[in-house]
């Protein structure tokens, strides 16, 4: 049955086409007969119980510089489609938030992807605290001397802002850095919002894997390994993807966070994992299906798809 799909994003037309996730998923959907329409955050509005957003239907082809046929605006009741998927990038700030409420307003009737209910509650870094002795020692504040004590008792650390993304803010300190404090008045610049400190894993530099799960299950995975002399491996900022397996510990992982991300409806999850912790829980946009396919086969976007069909034929 071809589903009507609203796709929030940000500009389709500056994504890169060879390895944006958002991309193959409407690929992946109009393959299958699925119509899109395409629309910015910025564009949603709420009046009167009716939540619309100002769009473009479109056509996508992989065509490099011309991967995008739009056809005119126009404004759309999300009650009127069958799917919406909330792709936009972090960061996770009021104007993101504020964008779950009000899909929140037409979900479940009309399915979004992921729940925007639960997207809310699960920002990253802090839904994966609430699975115990799956994390690296872990420390979330914005009190100065408990970052100190934290950094002195476990050595070289990382701190990363609590609602960043694509590795952007992350850094590591050596237990002698005298950064520190710099650091953290960058961080108070920038935002309230508490900072996350981690202790360094040394077995960063063979890679940070990605694992992409559907509707709770594992469907693959791929490494992303930083360049030498980096600490950041997304690939957004560098880093190079290769193939992987799934290992023993890999699928302990998932068999623990699994069901949760199941009952909270939250179809498309990208996990990361170095060594043997999980680091994070990617719930807002996660990435990783095109360098999935491309290394594997795998198309973790169809298995999406045939969810989201089996959801939507009840």
């Amino acid at each position: 049955m071809p589903l009507k799909v609203a796709v929030q994003m940000d500009p389709l037309e500056g994504i890169n086409i060879e390895g944006d996730t958002t991309f193959l998923m409407m690929e992946t959907a109009q393959a299958r007969g699925h119509s899109l329409f395409v629309y910015t955050p910025d564009r949603l509005s709420l009046e009167e119980g009716r939540v619309t957003a100002r769009g473009r239907p479109v056509e996508i082809r992989r065509a490099k510089g011309d991967h995008a046929t739009f056809g005119d605006y126009q404004r759309l009741d999300l009650e009127e489609v069958d799917v919406v998927l909330l792709r936009q990038d972090p960061p996770f700030d009021m104007a993101y938030i504020t964008s779950t409420h009000l899909l929140d307003v037409v979900h479940p009737k009309t399915l979004v992807v992921n729940n925007p209910t639960e997207v809310r509650n699960a920002p990253e870094k802090l839904f994966v605290t609430g699975f115990p002795g799956v994390q690296p020692p872990t420390l979330i504040t914005s009190d100065v001397e408990a970052i100190y004590d934290f950094r002195a008792r476990q050595g070289d650390i990382v701190l990363k802002p609590l609602y960043g993304g694509g590795g952007s803010g992350v850094a590591r300190l050596l237990a002698d850095d005298p950064n520190l404090d710099a650091l953290l008045e960058l961080h108070a610049m920038i935002g309230r919002e508490p900072v996350i400190a981690q202790k360094f894993i040394p077995a960063v530099v063979k890679g940070d894997k990605r694992i992409l799960l559907v509707d709770g299950e594992p469907v693959g995975a791929v490494n992303r390994v930083p360049n030498a002399g980096q600490i950041r491996s997304n690939l957004r900022v560098g880093g190079r993807a290769e193939a992987v397996e799934l290992t023993a510990r890999d699928l302990e992982l998932c068999a623990i966070i699994g069901p949760e991300l199941k009952r909270r409806g939250l179809l498309f999850v990208g996990i990361d994992v170095i060594g043997e912790f999980l680091t994070e829980i990617n719930v807002t946009s996660p990435t990783g299906a095109q360098q999935l396919k491309h290394f594997t086969g795998i198309d973790a976007t169809e298995k999406l798809w045939e969810r989201i069909e089996a959801i939507r034929a009840g």
